[in-house]
């Protein structure tokens, strides 16, 4: 057995003793994998619980919240979470009973649209008009439905999931009322064939009504539809040998542009929310 040097008092700097680890035996514990997602780091100042995620959708209150949570209602990220205490990060995906939620306050912002904007979220497509309500909220809204780029009239925006289904959902949506101009005067027997439904590609095309404006020319009508695109209303009168020069959304459900000017937006008042909620 070799001796200690008790000559060599020498040292270069200072170490401190490591910790030896016990050895691995076979009746070592074993950590075992859980099928719960893991809660994130609390030092993550951009996380929020997920009962307060929750409650500030809109769904419930946090006590609720956690009770949902508790029995698999909730899950984060494709993942059912039962944690209690869990925390999200606001950009997760995280699902109440099924449907996403969003833990922003809910914003609501009627545009009336110009001339030159493409109705688009995506970059890189020129104007859109998302520029046009940029300084409107902080809030991620988007807009329901679409109109072209040279169409005009009101685009509603909103993050509220719930009301993006009912708008968008062709037998129980909202009506939208257009100010459309053809090229020519439409015949009353092609008023009729649109107002009574027809086959278009093997499907049924229908509206919920259309007639003359009164007092303006034949190329002048009123057009009611659920759908909240415009390519079917193109279609429509494409099916026809129209070409439509302006298209204009005035209403929307029990909203109307009155008192607002082409280019301008504002935030829907309590009441008109109330309204459409009602729908």
């Amino acid at each position: 057995m070799a001796k200690p040097n008790h000559h060599s008092d020498k040292r270069v700097g200072k170490s401190k003793p490591s910790k030896l680890k016990a050895p691995e035996t076979k009746y070592s514990k074993k950590k075992t994998a859980s099928s719960k997602p893991k809660s994130k780091a609390s030092s993550n100042s951009d996380e929020i619980r997920l009962n307060k995620y929750i409650a500030n959708s809109g769904m419930c209150s946090r006590r609720e919240a956690d009770m949902h949570i508790s029995i698999g209602s909730v899950m984060v990220n494709g993942k059912v979470v039962t944690e209690m205490g869990y925390k999200v990060l606001i950009d997760d995906e995280v699902r109440f009973d099924g449907a996403r939620i969003n833990p922003e306050k809910k914003a609501y912002v009627l545009l009336n649209k110009p001339k030159g904007f493409a109705t688009t979220t995506s970059e890189g497509k020129g104007r859109t008009v998302m520029d046009l309500v940029a300084n409107a909220t902080a809030a991620k809204i988007r807009p329901i439905g679409r109109l072209g780029r040279n169409s005009l009239g009101l685009i509603l925006f909103t993050n509220d999931e719930q009301m993006h289904a009912k708008f968008t959902n062709s037998k129980h949506g909202v009506v939208r009322l257009f100010h459309m101009e053809l090229d020519k005067p439409l015949k009353f027997e092609h008023l009729k064939s649109i107002q009574d439904g027809f086959k278009y590609e093997g499907k049924l095309v229908s509206v919920e009504a259309i007639s003359f404006i009164d007092g303006a020319p034949k190329n002048e009508i009123g057009l009611q539809i659920k759908n909240t695109g415009n390519t079917i209303i193109r279609k429509i009168f494409d099916h026809f040998n129209y070409e439509i020069t302006k298209m204009d959304c005035v209403t929307i459900g029990p909203l109307s542009k009155k008192d607002l000017p082409r280019g301008h937006w504002k935030h829907l008042s309590d009441q008109e929310i109330s309204n459409l909620m009602m729908l």
